[in-house]
């Protein structure tokens, strides 16, 4: 039988719902003061569908957006902890230039979203420089 959205997790049942490891999840709480679960006696984590969703974005963050440890921790001084709990997160993929094709990215690979933009910059760049040489190939 599965628990219910507001159920609490304890720290193998969220670590399998983000897709980490367990002591991933100690290693963030030692990194991340927001990174709080509630604990019972003997020092059992439990984490609070809110812990979960502020875990989710970290997770985000770190291994799709390709932020540092200390990156994550700045826009928590600057945004606050609101922002991490909300799904929202003002976060936004990197843009791709006009007149670039969609890059194709690994699928599930770790900084596949940050790769892309990369990707479609070098492409936008190349472009440039193809029609500089043009250019000067001219006069």
């Amino acid at each position: 039988m599965a628990k219910g959205p507001d159920a609490f997790r304890t720290i193998s049942e969220a670590a399998t719902e983000l897709g980490v490891a367990q002591h991933v999840l100690r290693f963030w709480e030692t990194k991340f003061a927001f990174v709080r679960p509630m604990k019972r006696a003997g020092g059992r984590r439990f984490y609070r569908p809110r812990d979960i969703a502020i875990l989710a974005n970290v997770h985000r963050l770190l291994h799709r957006e390709g932020y540092t440890i200390k990156g994550v921790q700045k826009l928590h001084r600057e945004l606050g902890l609101k922002s991490l709990t909300s799904a929202g997160w003002p976060i936004a993929e990197p843009p791709i230039p006009a007149g670039v094709a969609e890059p194709r990215r690994a699928v599930g690979s770790p900084g596949s979203e940050v790769q892309g933009g990369l990707e479609a910059a070098l492409a936008a760049l190349e472009a440039a420089k193809a029609r500089l040489d043009g250019l000067l190939g001219a006069a």
